[in-house]
Parts: structure tokens; C-alpha cells; sequence
């Protein structure tokens, strides 16, 4: 009831209110709520190994002062073809892209301990960012914890922005110089680039590939440990490019790099999203922390434990019901909810040998709840095979 009457009514508004909408797309599992839920400082959204954890688009909200920064969190950017194998709703496709159109800036995030796709952007981003891009972005490189050769991340960011940041040619220092270490154990630093003379215009496939290789200010065959301070230079726009040839976008107008998990330099790209926002009115109340009813926070909790300990396709088939929701003598919250499975052979896996797996995810998801709703929570949880 709480939160509804904070959705419904009109929000409170500073003297000086200023506001930014932020939408962060990226490859399925990238990090997208782990990011979102860390800047919140609360877990609101659902995360899992597996991809497609988030089904729709939800927002949360961040109120600082006078600054109220509203994170648009959005399923995994995708193609038809997969969505039709995890069997999602057609909404996962269109989610990501009605988002940037609601956006004043869009992070990209990008996850570096998958080699397999880590140095291009997956033609799906690509696509989102050719289309909107007056939309400022920014480049987010996250799990870096996890990669152990860390002169790699001058690389990657090398070749996702075509070696192009805010208009300039990018400009590496590192840690080498009068240092015996190791490049794989010496800190990198990616300076960001000062800002052009004037805004670079136009969508930026302009430009040839080998032009955005050739302006990106890193010498591969020279020694890292010399800084590298180039001219300023935009890239060169010509007529629109196939997408096929193109691994990174030109535009960005910073790099971080952070590991979103443990929460390494989440504050500093708090800190920058909070000074990037305009004059403008609030969205939301100050107390609202996300725009999800309680129902919807349960059932995202629920489902991303049922995705966490059933392998496969198997929990993309589960369908939740709550059957019950009230609120105890005691204040506490009574939830019991039917997950609904379309085999048998489902159904054995999701109880598992003596109710073990059932009843992992119901003392993790009654957990996760108190944290979220901070209440005592008894969560029941009941499996039936589809009529």
C-alpha cells in the first residue's frame, strides 16, 4: 500500500531539482542488474549466471539531494532467433529500445572475462546505438577482477571505441615505465580524453574501419610503458556502413572499468552519472526505490533462484502463481506462491531428492525479501505440473 501511494502521488521537488534517465544495455549477462542493483545500494533487480534474468523493463531510482538519477534496467540485448529458444515474451525484444528512447545517457556495459566477445559490441548493441546516437554514451568494462592479464583492457578498449573517446584519440599511460614488473601485474590507465573543439555530428558508422584503427592514437608495435598524448580528432563520417565490419563505436564519451559484483569503483561512476544530470523535475517520490510493485520484486527473487539451480532451458518453463499474499499477526509477510512446470520429469527436478532443491530456493528467495522489504518473510512454495 506504501509503495503504491509513493507511485501515485505527485513527487516531492527540490528548489533546484535536476534529474537524468540512464539506460543500460549490453550483451545477456553482461552485469546489467548486478550494476543497477549496486548503484541502488539495494538489490531490486533479479541476477543469475544464466541469461535473460531480466524480462522486462524496469526502473530504479536513485534520489541524492537535489539529483534524482533513474536507472532504466532492461533485458539483455537479443536477436528473435534466441529469444524464440528461451521462449520469451516478444517485449524482451522491444524492451531495450523503447528505454533509449526515454534515456539521456546510456552506459554500455561490456563483460571483459568473456573472451569470446569481449573486443566488439554485438551487432545488437551496435544497432541500438547507431540509431539514437545524440544519445551521449558511456563505455562500462566490468568484471575486471576476473581477468588476470590486465594489459588486455588496453586492448579491448581500444578496439570498442575504435580508439576514439569524446572525440580524441585515446591516450594510454601505464605503470611500466621504470618498473620490472610484469605488463599482466602493472596498472593501466586509460585517460579520458578533454573534449573536441566542437561536437562531432551524424550517426558514427560514418566512418571507415580502418580510418577509426588508424586514429586510435596506440602504436601496437611501440613499448606500453610510454604515455601516449595525441591531437585532438574526431572521426570522419562518410556515407552509412554496413554493420558486418564494425566492432566498436567511436562516440563514447568515457571509459570505467569497475567489477560490479564486488562493487570496485561502482562509487565512482555513481559520482559521474550524479554530476551529468540537467535541470528537471522528478519522476518519482524521494522513498521510491524502484517503480516495481512488491508482487513483481517476489516473483523476479523467486524466479532468479529457480534459474540459478535448474539447468538448461528448464526454469525458462516455469510459470509463478502467487496464491497467497497478507500480512501476518505479527507484521510479517505470509507469501505462497505454485510454480507451475510443464513436465513431470520438471517437477522431480525442481523439488529435488527429499525436497532439496525446493527448499534451497525458498530459504535463499525468503532471505533476499526480508532484505528487500525489511520484515520478517515466510515464504511457501509449491510445484504442479500444467493442467
Amino acid at each position: 500500500e506504501e509503495q503504491k501511494r509513493l507511485l501515485e502521488n505527485r513527487p516531492d521537488q527540490p528548489r533546484h531539482a535536476k534529474v537524468l534517465r540512464i539506460a543500460i544495455i549490453g550483451a545477456p549477462n553482461a552485469g546489467k542488474s548486478t550494476l543497477s542493483n549496486q548503484l541502488l545500494g539495494r538489490k531490486v533487480f533479479p541476477v543469475s549466471r544464466k541469461v535473460h534474468t531480466t524480462r522486462c523493463k524496469a526502473r530504479g531510482v536513485i534520489t541524492h539531494q537535489d539529483t534524482q538519477l533513474i536507472i532504466l534496467d532492461t533485458p539483455g540485448l537479443t536477436n528473435p532467433l534466441k529469444a524464440k529458444r528461451h521462449n520469451l515474451d516478444e517485449a524482451m525484444l522491444t524492451d531495450p529500445w523503447d528505454s533509449m528512447k526515454h534515456a539521456d545517457l546510456v552506459l554500455v556495459l561490456v563483460d571483459v572475462s568473456d573472451h569470446w566477445t569481449r573486443n566488439s559490441l554485438s551487432k545488437e548493441v551496435l544497432k541500438c546505438l547507431s540509431q539514437f546516437p545524440h544519445i551521449p554514451s558511456v563505455l562500462v568494462l566490468n568484471k575486471v577482477d576476473i581477468l588476470k592479464k590486465k594489459f588486455l583492457l588496453l586492448e579491448i578498449a581500444t578496439d570498442l571505441t575504435e580508439g576514439i573517446v569524446n572525440g580524441k584519440k585515446l591516450e594510454v599511460k601505464s605503470a611500466l615505465k621504470q618498473d620490472s614488473r610484469s605488463s599482466a601485474e602493472s596498472p593501466l590507465h586509460i585517460t579520458r580524453a578533454s573534449p573536441p573543439e566542437s561536437k562531432v555530428p551524424g550517426s558514427p558508422f560514418g566512418q571507415e574501419k580502418n580510418q577509426a584503427q588508424e586514429g586510435s592514437g596506440l602504436d601496437k608495435s611501440s613499448d606500453v610503458g610510454d604515455a601516449v598524448t595525441v591531437e585532438a580528432q574526431g572521426p570522419k563520417h562518410h556515407g552509412p556502413e554496413d554493420l558486418k565490419d564494425v566492432k566498436g563505436w567511436p562516440h563514447f564519451q568515457e571509459i570505467f572499468m569497475l567489477a560490479a559484483l564486488r562493487g570496485e569503483e561502482v562509487d565512482t561512476l555513481k559520482r559521474y552519472l550524479l554530476m551529468q544530470a540537467k535541470p528537471g523535475p522528478w519522476e518519482f517520490h524521494s522513498d521510491v526505490l524502484t517503480n516495481q510493485s512488491p508482487q513483481e520484486i517476489c516473483d523476479n527473487i523467486i524466479r532468479e533462484k529457480i534459474l540459478e539451480y535448474l539447468p538448461l532451458e528448464v526454469p525458462y518453463g516455469v510459470t509463478q502463481v502467487t496464491e497467497m499474499w497478507e500480512e501476518g499477526e505479527c507484521g510479517e509477510l505470509l507469501i505462497m506462491q505454485s510454480l507451475l512446470v510443464p513436465r513431470e520429469s520438471h517437477k522431480r527436478m525442481l523439488i529435488g531428492r527429499g525436497g532439496k532443491v525446493i527448499s534451497r530456493i525458498a530459504r535463499e528467495a525468503g532471505q533476499d525479501l526480508m532484505n528487500v522489504f525489511l520484515c520478517d518473510v515466510r515464504l511457501k512454495l509449491k510445484v504442479e505440473v500444467k493442467g
